[in-house]
């Protein structure tokens, strides 16, 4: 906390506005673990003076110990998953894309569902959200949209959510009411800052210009304001329409891109680490992760980690976070098995 205080206290800190909006960022999350802590300080004496009254007169547990107890637990939980989010990009905003599947409107419309899941999921956390690309469906839904999470460990978070995400359930497109499946992809790569360089080279690039779609009045159909990047080494295509300016656009589809390149090098490294290791380790971005079922029956299951709810509307409406702390507390587990003594 001192460290990040000097670096505030530092002359023209506050004039560079990428620089400071990072470090204010890491402060308030040091800030939040550290109210954490000192309320788990006073719950010590609190537990302390329990213990004394139990020893004094034994019998069954007093229902306040009892809710005490386990809100103390769960705090722990909770710290002991916050300070374990130490990846080297955790602490990073992030950048979400979904992608509809093959099926039309059915996966055009499980995509926009996914969308709605996340932002509740983000709001409820207090992260704010901005909306960088989306690009409609004919008739519902969404075929494809970015938008970024902003946040305390925004990324650390919501990387679990990689992966294809299967629904099933009675179409409602569907005149006959048949069940169908859907698939939807979803991507999350960290929000990148000024200080990780990536060289981009304008002879990489191929910039591409055309009207934007969607909401935003006679402006949007009146001007080539949107924007498409394609990374020519790579294949990486990025856009972005959501800004009225094309410069706009173009700076925040460079953002992107610069993100996609960054993620696509990390896991490059991952890859190698892990052929040098002997490991066979599962990053590809297609792997099915989750399926939720509504018809014959209804149940959200994680296939990674087992986690299962039966109360889809509640999963469906951002209560995703038991199956983030599944596939986390799943990951550090791992590490630790890894980590310890034959």
């Amino acid at each position: 906390m001192r460290d990040l205080d000097r670096q505030i206290e530092q002359p023209g800190f506050w004039n560079r506005p990428q620089e400071s909006t990072g470090v204010l960022q890491r402060r308030r999350g040091v800030e939040k673990r550290l109210t954490t802590l000192n309320r788990l300080r006073a719950d010590a004496a609190d537990l302390e003076a329990w213990r004394e009254l139990l020893a004094e007169a034994p019998g069954e547990p007093d229902p306040e110990l009892v809710a005490f107890l386990d809100r103390l637990e769960g705090d722990l939980q909770r710290l002991d998953l916050e300070i374990k989010l130490s990846g080297p990009d955790d602490d990073k905003n992030a950048l979400v894309a979904i992608n509809s599947g093959a099926g039309g409107t059915e996966s055009q419309d499980w995509a926009e569902m996914l969308l709605r899941m996340y932002v509740r999921w983000a709001e409820r956390r207090g992260f704010a959200i901005e909306l960088l690309d989306r690009q409609d469906g004919e008739e519902a839904g969404v075929k494809s949209v970015t938008f970024a999470v902003r946040g305390d460990h925004a990324f650390g978070y919501l990387r679990p959510e990689n992966g294809v995400h299967r629904l099933v359930r009675i179409s409602p497109f569907d005149s006959a009411a048949r069940r169908h499946t859907s698939f939807a992809s979803v991507y999350v790569y960290p929000e990148v800052d000024d200080t990780i360089e990536i060289e981009i080279l304008d002879k990489d690039l191929r910039v591409d210009t055309y009207r934007s779609s969607g909401a935003g009045g006679q402006h949007v159909n009146r001007t080539d304001s949107a924007v498409r990047l394609t990374h020519l080494p790579t294949g990486i295509v990025v856009s972005c329409q959501n800004e009225r300016s094309q410069i706009k656009n173009r700076a925040m589809a460079m953002k992107i891109l610069r993100a996609r390149l960054y993620d696509r090098e990390m896991k490059r490294r991952e890859e190698e680490q892990a052929k040098r290791e002997g490991e066979k380790a599962d990053i590809a971005w297609g792997s099915q992760i989750r399926s939720y079922v509504l018809q014959p029956y209804r149940m959200v299951k994680d296939h990674r980690t087992g986690h299962t709810v039966g109360d889809t509307d509640s999963v469906l409406d951002g209560e995703i976070d038991g199956f983030i702390e599944a596939f986390l507390r799943g990951q550090i587990a791992g590490e630790d098995d890894a980590e310890a003594p034959v």
